[in-house]
């Protein structure tokens, strides 16, 4: 590497900038919030300028949608797409995998303005990941598929809030609740 294509401070720059950026934010965002995430700190752990973070981002607000956009893109397809588990056991498991549920929830709760594009991706996050709820519940043989897939998306919000604000795991009471949730909307045969 010659003297012109390292940065100030000897740090490489260019190629893969974006992706340091945004790895910056995977790692910062969530270990002490958005609001609390400076751009000078993003760009020294992503080791790029501002200038460089500016050029890949109009700015923070753009970098938080995108750190959004990438998390989950297809709603827990480590769950909802296996095809080894019945219906009712993916209902039960997206209990198991809950970390996903918690960066859109502290977004929206960092962002007050809801029109901001994060807060969007947010919204239509949570609504993507209820309707894969339902589409689930429905497939189970739900009685009341809607009903269920709601009350199953409130429940792992609420464990995902009362597990942030107390920090204690509520995922496994939540995971009890929502077995009798199921039992009680499924059928048996």
């Amino acid at each position: 590497m010659t003297e012109l294509e390292k940065g100030p401070q000897g740090v490489r720059r260019g190629r893969g900038a974006r992706e340091r950026i945004l790895s910056a934010s995977q790692q910062l965002f969530p270990d002490q919030g958005i609001n609390c995430t400076g751009v000078d700190q993003l760009c020294a752990v992503a080791g790029v300028s501002k200038r460089t973070l500016y050029q890949h981002f109009a700015g923070k607000d753009e970098l938080i949608a995108e750190y959004l956009r990438r998390f989950d893109p297809d709603v827990l397809p480590e769950v909802f797409d296996r095809a080894d588990l019945a219906p009712r056991e993916r209902l039960l498991a997206v209990f198991d995998i809950h970390s996903p549920l918690c960066p859109f929830l502290r977004t929206s709760v960092e962002l007050q303005d809801p029109g901001h594009a994060a807060r969007v991706l947010a919204r239509d996050y949570k609504m993507a990941f209820a309707g894969r709820l339902t589409e689930t519940a429905r497939e189970a043989g739900a009685t009341d598929p809607e009903q269920l897939g709601e009350q199953l998306a409130l429940l792992l919000d609420g464990a995902s809030a009362r597990s942030r604000v107390l920090n204690t795991e509520a995922f496994t009471t939540a995971a009890a609740i929502a077995a009798i949730l199921v039992d009680n909307a499924i059928p048996t045969a």
